[in-house]
């Protein structure tokens, strides 16, 4: 039996776990009292958003592959002067153009200004990267190098940089199957070799990659070990989870994603500036990106992916499916990023030679480096013109 003293302390100590418990449910169902959290629920992506054709659509535009054959802007030719008031000063000019179009695919990467895979070569993205570049800063948009661009490359240094190798890079390095079935059953969606993962970390080519290491064996690297890079921010995905639908960015909600599909480029642009640019693959032939204007309804990392080959071949669900792991190495890559129209999203790649250059189904891919600064510069309900 309690005693009107028991009795009061009971009250008080039901009254304070009553309030405590008020208090903790209005914080949960408040995100601003604790910070809006990503939902950390894994998010599944499957061949409706591979969509398959269904009546007529508008044909994929015949790709824009032209670009300025010679890298230099031709040198705009000046007055000689009587005397020069100061000796000139020699400059540390690139020893060959490779090193040039390195530095150049290196100023425009670290801006943003995506350039394809780094490799030192000349290409159509590289000038196409650069068009937009010198277009966001106000600039003749001639895709070529001049007198001007040349001076602020010199400033591109170290070209190169070191890399040392760590005990859990290797564990993103397996032997990983190529039919759905097998990859059904590992536990992640690896890289296939370590020449794989600095490439894509460093946002270049293995070949590439295995020029700037032609001292070292890189199938016998081990932790510890140092290799040679190209000087950009690294691709980090030991930085990146499995989260379902990552949170609003209200900052952003007014920038527009413009999708060029003859141009095979990915715009991001606030107001009327272009913010950052991409090279992507713009669907195909058979399955071309739907033309159109779209939103963003939800954006995930590290998805996974269900292959029913019945929806491939048939456009239906049936019970015969595989679901494929996360990894850089999983069909749509590190992230998933879901548009308005059924079926159709930006999103990695688990083939980054790929970009640009072979069909997806109806998606836009981006390599698994762009993408994964894409995700951090758009967010749920931005529009996507896709033309």
């Amino acid at each position: 039996m309690l005693t009107p003293m028991r009795f009061q302390k009971l009250f008080v100590v039901v009254a304070v776990l009553g309030i405590a418990t008020m208090m903790r449910a209005q914080q949960s169902s408040n995100p601003s009292a604790q910070g809006a959290q990503p939902n950390t629920t894994p998010f599944i992506v499957d061949q409706t958003h591979a969509e398959t054709p269904r009546g007529k659509r508008a044909a994929s535009p015949v790709p824009n592959t032209s670009f300025p054959a010679n890298p230099l802007a031709p040198p705009i030719q000046k007055p000689q002067l009587a005397a020069q008031s100061e000796p000139g000063v020699a400059r540390a000019e690139p020893v060959s153009e490779r090193e040039v179009i390195t530095r150049l695919q290196i100023f425009l990467d670290q801006r943003s200004f995506g350039p394809g895979k780094i490799d030192g070569k000349w290409g159509e993205f590289v000038a196409k990267a650069l068009q937009r570049y010198q277009r966001a800063n106000g600039l003749q948009p001639t895709g070529q190098i001049d007198a001007e661009l040349q001076q602020q490359l010199q400033h591109i240094f170290p070209i190169y940089t070191t890399y040392q190798l760590t005990e859990d890079d290797f564990k993103r390095v397996g032997q990983i199957p190529y039919k759905p079935a097998e990859q059904a059953k590992v536990k992640a969606m690896l890289y296939r070799s370590m020449a794989e993962f600095i490439a894509e970390r460093y946002h270049s080519g293995e070949n590439f990659i295995t020029k700037l290491n032609s001292d070292k064996k890189l199938e016998a690297l081990k932790p510890g070990d140092t290799v040679r890079v190209p000087n950009v921010p690294p691709f980090q995905i030991e930085t990146l989870k499995e989260v379902g639908s990552l949170p609003l960015k209200p900052e952003l909600s007014k920038r527009i994603v413009k999708v060029d599909t003859r141009y095979r480029m990915l715009d991001i642009l606030e107001g009327d500036k272009i913010v950052s640019s991409y090279p992507i693959t713009p669907g195909s032939k058979k399955l071309p990106a739907p033309i159109g204007t779209w939103k963003i309804v939800g954006i995930a990392t590290m998805p996974w992916f269900r292959w029913d080959e019945a929806m491939l071949n048939h456009g239906e669900r049936s019970e015969n499916y595989y679901n494929i792991p996360p990894g850089p190495r999983n069909p749509v890559g590190i992230a998933w990023i879901g548009l308005s129209k059924r079926g159709i999203g930006i999103h990695g790649t688990s083939n980054p030679d790929t970009i640009g250059r072979s069909g997806s189904h109806g998606c836009i891919r981006l390599a698994n480096w762009d993408a994964a600064r894409v995700i951090n510069q758009v967010t749920q309900g931005m529009t996507v013109e896709i033309f």
